[in-house]
């Protein structure tokens, strides 16, 4: 963490160990924490009854009880309404439009480094800190992203849209920590969220039913169509193109001879085109609203190693910075199952170069 000229610091707490965590090791650092949870969904937002009890506000008493614990102020922020334009909305318009999106990359964009940096402006904070576990170091005047010491819980991926500036004024307690002595490091200090089981839904899809969601959201059902082949002959009936993504093969509901993939979701004609595995293979992809972490492209093609989702290991590449601000990506091998809408995240060693969205 860098020198405390200035110490104020936003924590952004989730009702997590991590979050938590991190405020222990910033306040023994002797920095001036004032802690927040952002409300971003009502229980009507994700479908679910009013009178069921969200999990979100379990989470909310375990952030004040943490906060309380370590003895900082702590508040809960809402920004419902932001949450439901910036990621709600683009999540359900982007699976209408055939595309598979990745929702915490949008929250990290617009809320935690975009409407929190603004509440933290307004508390006089210099910093925003987060549970994420990256690691972030200035070196020759510029700011750099690298991947956490422990590479198994990595998030460098889902922070790629970070700029100059907001690197210059983030901090990432836990980049240089496993995550079992982060669990260790909460217990000690008596904070009861210590062995808290690590999410893993989107957190406005608790069920993990993308479909209903969008649906309750746009109020309409989706829309069946054909299942087609390359060639366009039909070969069943789809039950909307949100209930599906490229590279999947179960659920599809039909008996064919041979195993079949979603290979291209095509929502000018509301048809979900199936083939053999092979056809889901390509070495070139293409990525647009392409973020470059050192704040301009490179010159020209470099080499790199790039993730095309979350938890795919990097793959051999290059980049060939293009006009408009996209990027186009020549693999060494094939990938399987490029998929529109998730992000495509430039690595060089464990540095993050950017990332942008891909297109196809």
């Amino acid at each position: 963490m860098p020198e405390m000229k200035e110490t104020k610091v936003l924590l952004a707490m989730s009702g997590g160990v991590d979050s938590s965590a991190a405020g222990k090791l910033l306040r023994d650092a002797g920095y001036d924490c004032v802690g927040c949870t952002m409300k971003l969904y009502e229980n009507e937002d994700a479908g679910l009854s009013r009178s069921r009890t969200c999990c979100s506000l379990e989470d909310v008493e375990d952030a004040r009880s943490a906060a309380f614990r370590l003895g900082i102020p702590y508040y809960v922020f809402n920004f419902t309404d932001a949450f439901r334009e910036k990621v709600i909305g683009k999540f359900t318009a982007s699976y209408c439009q055939g595309l598979t999106p990745n929702p915490c990359i949008d929250c990290n964009r617009y809320l935690k480094f975009g409407a929190l940096f603004q509440r933290a402006e307004l508390l006089g904070c210099r910093y925003v800190a987060t549970g994420h576990y990256a690691r972030i170091d200035c070196r020759d005047g510029r700011y750099h992203l690298r991947k956490a010491r422990d590479e198994s819980k990595d998030q460098s991926y889902v922070l790629y849209m970070l700029s100059q500036d907001q690197l210059a004024r983030t901090l990432f307690p836990l980049g240089e920590l496993r995550k079992e002595a982060v669990r260790d490091l909460a217990e000690e200090a008596g904070l009861g969220n210590a062995r808290k089981p690590d999410s893993q839904d989107i957190c406005f899809v608790p069920d993990g039913d993308y479909a209903r969601v969008i649906e309750h959201q746009t109020g309409k059902a989706a829309e069946p169509g054909d299942f087609v082949s390359p060639e366009g002959t039909v070969l069943g009936r789809h039950q909307g193109l949100i209930r599906y993504t490229v590279g999947q093969h179960r659920g599809l509901g039909l008996s064919l001879p041979e195993r079949r993939y979603v290979c291209r979701l095509c929502p000018e004609s509301n048809t979900v085109v199936l083939g053999p595995e092979e056809a889901l293979y390509r070495r070139e992809a293409l990525a647009g609203d392409f973020h470059w972490i050192a704040g301009e492209p490179p010159a020209g093609p470099i080499r790199c190693r790039v993730k095309l989702r979350y938890r795919q290991r990097e793959q051999d590449a290059e980049a060939v910075p293009l006009d408009g601000g996209a990027v186009r990506l020549r693999f060494d091998e094939p990938q399987r199952a490029v998929t529109p809408g998730q992000a495509a995240v430039l690595y060089d060693g464990d540095e993050v170069l950017g990332g942008g969205t891909l297109l196809r």
